[in-house]
C-alpha cells in the first residue's frame, strides 16, 4: 500500500506548495476530514482556516481562505481563493484587519452584504492569526478556523 501522495495548493496567482505527503486534514462546509494515500475520490468546499498536512510525522500547516479540495486517490489539489504558509503571515496586517472587521461589525447592521463582508474579513484576520500563532509552538494544532 502506498505511504504517500502529492499535494498541492493552487491560488489564482501562485503555486503555493507542492509536496508529497503522509495525510491531509482539512475542514470542509460540512465538516473536517483527513485524506490519506489510496483515499476515495471526492470534492468539498473548504471552510476559512488552517489546515494541516503531514511529512516525514510532522505536520504542517497552511492557511486557507475557502476555496475546493480535489482528492484522488494519488493526489490531494488544493484550489483556493488565498492562501498563505505560516511564514508568509503579516501579522500586524491581520491585527489591523480585524480590528477594521470588528469596528464594522460593531455599527449596526446597515446592509446585509456590508456584514457578511465583514464577518469574512473578521474570520479570515482571526485565522491567519492563530496559524501564526500556533505554527511557532511545537505540538499545538489549530482548529479549523474558528
Amino acid at each position: 500500500m502506498a505511504r504517500t501522495f502529492a499535494l498541492e495548493i493552487v491560488t489564482p496567482d501562485r503555486l503555493v506548495l507542492a509536496k508529497t505527503v503522509e495525510s491531509v486534514t482539512a475542514t470542509g462546509v460540512a465538516g473536517e476530514f483527513t485524506a490519506l494515500p489510496l483515499h476515495v475520490p471526492f470534492l468539498t468546499a473548504l471552510s476559512i482556516g488552517s489546515f494541516g498536512y503531514r511529512v516525514a510525522g510532522k505536520t504542517e500547516y497552511v492557511f486557507v481562505s475557502g476555496g475546493f479540495a480535489d482528492v484522488s486517490p494519488e493526489k490531494v489539489l488544493i484550489l483556493a481563493e488565498a492562501a498563505e504558509l505560516p511564514e508568509e503571515i503579516d501579522l500586524d496586517r491581520a491585527r489591523k484587519a480585524r480590528d477594521r472587521a470588528e469596528a464594522r461589525l460593531a455599527v449596526e447592521r446597515q446592509e446585509a452584504v456590508d456584514y457578511t463582508r465583514a464577518k469574512a474579513a473578521l474570520q479570515r484576520a482571526m485565522a491567519r492569526m492563530k496559524l501564526h500563532q500556533v505554527a511557532r509552538l511545537p505540538g499545538s494544532a489549530p482548529s479549523g478556523g474558528r
